[in-house]
């Protein structure tokens, strides 16, 4: 096989793996077909990149890796598919063997799982204090070309096997929230999809569950509750009685807040009050490595809660929770989420005529944006102005002064 790629000959798809498979052992570093001229996808694949759930997450983040590094616009310019976030649900993988794929003859252990937590969880820092735009190359490149062939090494046990796959699932979950953050919302939904491959082929209980609860809030965010209570419900399933109580009220939070998208508002509030009252039950028990995405799981829980009270209309205990949510981060680390916190906090109180209370939490929320690239909060501060327009035109002197520093953050 090798003999005929030497000499010209051109592989059929499914040949080409198997080459660049066979090569990648034997030379150490992970290739792609397309790496080594074997085929290049045509446009119809470059729409299903990612799109998928096939037997190997790997092979089909490798494309995708590849293509973002080049800079090739379809991945991040494609949109949010409604019938890609269906998948999940009715998802069932072999799981393939893949501990003879050795790169080396060095066996992995949890040295090298440590290593993979502690150097995604950095990444996961670095964005949540400089927003999705700082680091992303880098972190593409570090999965693609340290975590990758790490996964499909020779291991000590499969327990070890196991957890390096779920650290994977944990960067490359990142990578989504990233794009996600840059508002690429068809690539961040490619990215989940392929977390979740990693998550179930790791069988790490709750992981799985815990990237369909990020499929259902991305969703949400989008205005596409078509299958957000379904992924929200069938996470918490399988993480119910298996985890931490304070893992448990994520779960249950996000699901709450599908109930409430459904105008299910009584079994909403119950839903966010369990969520509450399993984080006063919490002992203080680990928390796991993929469900600190988003810092401490309490600050997401009281964020997730406004969000439910905000859809059910309750602008004034939706402002509580957004203001309890973003006291408890480290503003330092978590600078952006605490700003935007801040900023639907505001929006909040201005939803109930306190026009002086939100421009000074919008303020405080401008304070924590220095440094942040983000889609996101650049997105926040051109709403504020929108909103306060009209004050303005009252000539209320709070509102212009803010507006005036809306405009010097937005001209940076």
């Amino acid at each position: 096989m090798i003999r005929h790629w030497l000499n010209g000959v051109v592989h059929q798809a499914a040949t080409a793996r198997f080459l660049a498979v066979a090569l990648s052992r034997h030379i150490g570093r992970l290739l792609a077909p397309a790496d080594l001229s074997l085929f290049s996808p045509n446009a119809a694949e470059d729409d299903t990149m990612g799109r998928s759930l096939g037997a190997d997450p790997i092979n089909s983040l490798l494309p995708m890796w590849r293509a973002e590094l080049d800079r090739r616009t379809f991945l991040t310019g494609s949109a949010y598919s409604v019938a890609a976030s269906a998948l999940p649900l009715n998802y069932v993988q072999e799981v393939a063997d893949r501990s003879a794929a050795a790169r080396t003859g060095h066996r992995v252990g949890m040295a090298e799982v440590h290593a993979v937590r502690d150097m995604v969880r950095m990444f996961s820092e670095m964005d949540e204090r400089h927003g999705g735009r700082h680091g992303r190359s880098a972190l593409l490149q570090y999965l693609r070309d340290d975590v990758a062939p790490l996964c499909r090494a020779r291991f000590r046990n499969e327990e070890m096997r196991r957890h390096m796959l779920s650290a994977a699932g944990r960067g490359v979950h990142l990578l989504g929230w990233k794009s996600y953050d840059a508002g690429q919302q068809g690539l961040a939904q490619r990215y989940y999809l392929q977390a979740y491959a990693l998550a179930v082929e790791s069988g790490i209980t709750g992981h799985d569950g815990f990237i369909m609860r990020t499929m259902a809030m991305q969703g949400l965010k989008l205005h596409r509750p078509e299958h957000c209570q379904g992924l929200a419900e069938t996470g918490l399933n399988r993480a119910k009685g298996k985890v931490d109580n304070a893992t448990m009220a994520l779960f249950r939070v996000v699901h709450a807040h599908t109930l409430a998208k459904g105008d299910q508002r009584r079994a909403a509030i119950a839903e966010a009050d369990r969520a509450r009252e399993l984080l006063a039950a919490d002992k203080g028990d680990e928390t796991p490595f993929w469900a600190l995405a988003w810092g401490p799981p309490a600050a997401s829980v009281y964020s997730r809660t406004a969000k439910v009270y905000e859809t059910l209309g309750d602008y004034s205990a939706a402002a509580r929770q957004y203001a309890r949510a973003a006291t408890a981060r480290p503003a330092t680390t978590y600078a952006r989420i605490v700003s935007l916190d801040l900023v639907a906090g505001a929006e909040m109180q201005l939803k109930r005529g306190r026009i002086e209370e939100a421009c000074e939490t919008w303020n405080r929320a401008i304070d924590h944006m220095g440094g942040v690239q983000s889609v996101r909060t650049r997105k926040a501060v051109r709403s504020m102005r929108k909103d306060l327009a009209r004050f303005r035109a009252r000539g209320v002197r709070c509102a212009a002064e803010l507006d005036e520093r809306g405009i010097d953050f937005l001209g940076r």
